[in-house]
Formats: structure tokens, C-alpha cells, sequence
């Protein structure tokens, strides 16, 4: 099935992880990409995986980025069909350990990022389109290490609602995709060391009731399918794919 065959769709934190299963998906069902990622090593290695995909350096942490991010669709596209605003950051830490940097980082990146550039999208998303932002379990947790990560997630789901009444004139649907643990270098990235993470990943797996972690191509199949015309009455909603985690 090419859900996506002649569509323009932009990914953000399209070079790794959940982003990159979506963008190797999208390729599958025949659209045309446009991915943005921050490590010019991932970078590299996505041009060579996806050489039919364009691929730039984007930082979403960076104010100026959104602008630069709209002007790249204009160069490549012209005009996109949905963006799957995925970038993101996470660490964990308790109340003791919490510092103004990594908070800022945290807001920077989950929370003004998306809304920076939902505004500079804005002109260059087609009427009828989509957006997809990226969640997290964690907003939804009593645990303290959560405490700045999870707030900025959670802030992550009223963005959602807001930019869905915002763009609702359009037809364009706003949506968010709302991940369990996944067996990504998310953790690498939020300085997790390898014990703490097997640990920590083993606990979590004896909780889900599917019993097992998900996989980056898990969320990339709702968020695929979010952005594709199945959900073309689905708009302000959240689907969490946690295998049942927090049910």
C-alpha cells in the first residue's frame, strides 16, 4: 500500500531512532522526505541509507532553526503534506539533582522547538495536512526523576490540543504519538550509563503487559498512520503505544 505516494513529508529527529523508522516507512509507501537532524555522524549514515531522502543539519534547541527549517522546505518542496515533529531530549533527574541548563535544554528542545516551528510551517503545510509531535510516558509518571522531562512532555500534550484548534480551519490534524520505552540511544543521549539503562530497561519490560520493549518501527507505525488520510477525522488526539504500559 503507497499511503504517502506523492507526498512531501519533513521529519524532524529524522536521522536516528523512532524518526528514522518513520522516514525508512514513509520511503517504503512512496513519499518523498525531507529529514533534520542535529549529529552530523547520523547525518551521514541516513544520506546513505536513504539516498533518495534529503537530509539537512537542523538544530531544533536553536530559536533561528525554525526559520531555517521553513526556508529548507521552500528550497526542496515548495509546500509539505505533514511534518512529524520529532526532535526531542531527556535525561532524568531527581529534584537534587536539577540544574538550569539541563532544564533549559529540556524546554528548549521539547517545548519551544515544536511551537517555533509549527509557526514557521505554517505557510508551507498544505490545506487537508498533518502534524505529529512526539510524547512520552513519562508525563503521565509519579517518578521523581521525571520531574523536568516529564513537565516538558506534558506541555508537549497542550501544545497539541492548541495547535489543533489553530489549524482546524485548514483541515490540517494535529496529533501526538506518545511512546513507551524504546530500544533506541535515547538514553545514551541523556547520559544514562549502559548498567543503569539494562536495569532500568529490565525493570520496565517486567512491567508492560506485553511483556516486552517497544521498537522504534512500533511508533513509526502509528505516527505513519497518523499522518497518512486514515485519521482524517482524528485531530487533538494522543496515542500512546507503550504496549499497555499505562493503561
Amino acid at each position: 500500500m503507497k499511503r504517502f505516494a506523492g507526498k512531501r513529508i519533513l521529519i524532524t529527529g529524522g536521522t536516528s531512532g523512532i524518526g528514522l523508522a518513520t522516514a525508512r516507512r514513509i520511503a517504503e509507501e512512496g513519499g518523498q522526505l525531507l529529514l533534520a537532524g542535529h549529529s552530523a555522524e547520523h547525518i551521514a549514515e541516513t544520506e546513505k541509507a536513504l539516498p533518495q531522502a534529503r537530509v539537512i543539519a537542523n538544530d531544533a534547541a536553536d530559536p533561528e532553526a525554525a526559520a531555517a527549517l521553513a526556508e529548507a522546505v521552500k528550497a526542496h518542496f515548495g509546500t509539505i503534506h505533514a511534518a512529524f515533529l520529532n526532535a526531542g531530549y531527556g535525561s532524568f533527574a531527581k529534584l537534587d539533582g536539577v540544574d538550569a541548563a539541563d532544564f533549559d535544554r529540556h524546554y528548549q528542545l521539547n517545548v519551544r522547538g515544536p511551537i517555533l516551528q509549527a509557526q514557521a510551517l505554517d505557510p508551507v503545510i498544505e490545506a487537508g495536512g498533518a502534524i505529529v509531535l512526539t510524547g512520552s510516558g513519562t508525563a503521565a509518571s509519579p517518578r521523581e526523576d521525571v520531574l523536568v522531562y516529564g513537565s516538558s512532555k506534558a506541555a508537549v500534550r497542550q501544545i497539541a490540543r492548541s495547535l489543533a484548534s489553530r489549524f482546524a480551519p485548514r483541515g490540517i490534524r494535529v496529533n501526538v504519538v506518545t511512546p513507551g520505552l524504546t530500544e533506541t540511544n535515547f538514553h545514551d543521549r541523556g547520559g544514562m550509563e549502559a548498567e543503569a539503562q539494562k536495569t532500568y530497561k529490565a525493570n520496565v519490560e517486567k512491567a508492560v503487559p506485553l511483556r516486552r520493549l517497544g521498537r522504534p518501527e512500533d511508533v513509526a507505525a502509528i505516527a505513519c498512520f497518523l499522518m497518512s488520510d486514515d485519521t482524517a477525522y482524528v485531530t487533538g488526539a494522543e496515542y500512546k503505544v507503550d504496549g499497555g504500559l499505562t493503561m
